[in-house]
C-alpha cells in the first residue's frame, strides 16, 4: 500500500508538473472539471486529513490525462481549493481512458473500470482560478 501511494503521489506530482509546465511563467496549470479544462494556481500546499473539496489524481491514466477537480468557483459547495485526494487507477486488463469529470471517475468505477482510493493523508490546498 505505502508503495502504491508513493507512486501514486509522484504520478500525481507530475501530473501537475507537466500541466505546469505550458504556463511555467503565470505559475498556472491546467485540471478538469466538468469536462472543461480549468486554470489552477501552482502553489499547492500540503494540509493531511484536512480536505473538503473532491480532487481525484489518476495513477495510470490514458496520454493527456490530467487531475479532476470534483467543484470549482461557482459551482456547489467549493472551497477554495481544500482538496480531499483520491487515487484513482485503472483495473488490470482495462486499457486507461480520458476521464474528464467526477461524474465520469463514478461511471468508470460503476462498470469496474477503475479503483477509487481515499487518501486523506495527501490532502493540499490550491485554487481553482474562475
Amino acid at each position: 500500500m505505502r508503495r502504491l501511494i508513493a507512486v501514486s503521489a509522484l504520478a500525481f506530482g507530475a501530473t501537475l508538473f507537466l500541466s505546469a509546465s505550458a504556463h511555467a511563467a503565470a505559475g498556472q496549470g491546467l485540471l478538469f472539471h466538468d469536462g472543461n479544462t480549468v486554470r489552477t494556481v501552482v502553489n499547492e500546499a500540503a494540509m493531511p486529513m484536512g480536505g473538503t473539496d473532491p480532487f481525484y489524481a489518476v495513477t495510470n491514466g490514458a496520454e493527456g490525462q490530467l487531475g479532476i477537480a470534483g467543484v470549482a468557483p461557482g459551482d456547489g459547495p467549493y472551497h477554495g481549493g481544500a482538496w480531499a485526494m483520491n487515487l484513482v487507477t485503472f483495473g488490470d486488463g482495462v486499457t486507461p481512458y480520458l476521464l474528464t469529470s467526477d461524474e465520469a471517475v463514478f461511471d468508470a468505477e460503476a462498470a469496474g473500470d477503475v479503483s477509487i482510493t481515499s487518501t486523506p493523508d495527501m490532502d493540499f490546498r490550491c485554487p481553482v482560478l474562475p
